[in-house]
């Protein structure tokens, strides 16, 4: 590792979970490297049948900033990102950046987003605060996004406006305080539990305007089991911090 932000932050690591990304990988890795060319991007993937992790191992030969995590299949995004978290931490990395495969996210709004993050301990990447912007969405996916932030803030009480959004900022002394080991969250309530598991440790979530574009190639891995579990879980939390000796676990 010999990588650090240009801020003085420190060593950056960015992870990138794959699962049958073959088309997407190559391009994400150069424009993480464009945009960021001072951190170390980590491809965790789950024995993806494409070839995506041969295709990483590829870049990660061609470059030292690339490395690749691989594990033996598809246990969910949630422990995929954990996996990654613990190598960065174990390689003594600053700041953690969580970010999707599939270019919704875009490397090009990351520096802005470590910039933020002098003033806090987890920057999340905002679609619904002013001038965030998601592009190419079905109106219905997007009423179901905003749908469930809304049941987050009324069950969590919480104030962020996208807690369940993946493109995210973490200082790693965050990761270290909020009890990794405890997560068995997926999907995308592992975003909210992350998020909620950093307020409740008194420390700072800032939200940054991202614009987020839906995926051009491949295929999406949101489904009704994601949602529901989503659903269930919040609502869990959500009742265990309204009973007055009520813990979330």
């Amino acid at each position: 590792m010999s990588s650090t932000s240009g801020d003085g932050l420190g060593p950056v690591a960015v992870i990138v979970p794959t699962y049958n990304e073959r088309d997407n990988i190559e391009i994400i890795a150069s424009r993480v490297r464009s945009a960021v060319p001072d951190a170390d991007l980590l491809v965790v993937d789950d024995n993806s049948p494409d070839g995506t992790g041969e295709i990483a191992d590829k870049l990660a030969g061609e470059d030292s900033h690339i490395h690749v995590l691989h594990r033996p299949g598809k246990a969910g995004l949630g422990a995929a990102y954990i996996a990654g978290f613990r190598w960065a931490l174990e390689h003594g990395y600053a700041a953690v950046v969580e970010m999707d495969a599939d270019g919704s996210h875009r490397p090009e709004e990351l520096p802005r987003m470590l910039a933020a993050l002098a003033d806090a301990d987890l920057v999340l990447g905002s679609r619904y605060v002013p001038g965030g912007t998601v592009l190419n969405w079905p109106k219905s996916r997007e009423i179901l996004s905003r749908g469930g932030n809304a049941y987050v803030q009324l069950m969590l009480g919480v104030k962020l406006k996208d807690a369940t959004g993946g493109y995210r900022v973490f200082r790693a002394t965050t990761l270290q305080r909020i009890g990794l080991d405890e997560v068995e969250s997926q999907g995308y309530c592992f975003q909210v539990d992350l998020a909620r598991r950093t307020l409740k440790a008194g420390l700072t979530v800032v939200e940054v305007p991202i614009t987020f574009a839906e995926r051009e190639r491949g295929t999406s891995k949101m489904s009704r089991a994601i949602v529901a579990e989503a659903f269930w879980r919040v609502s869990l939390w959500g009742i265990a911090r309204l009973r007055p000796t009520g813990r979330a676990s």
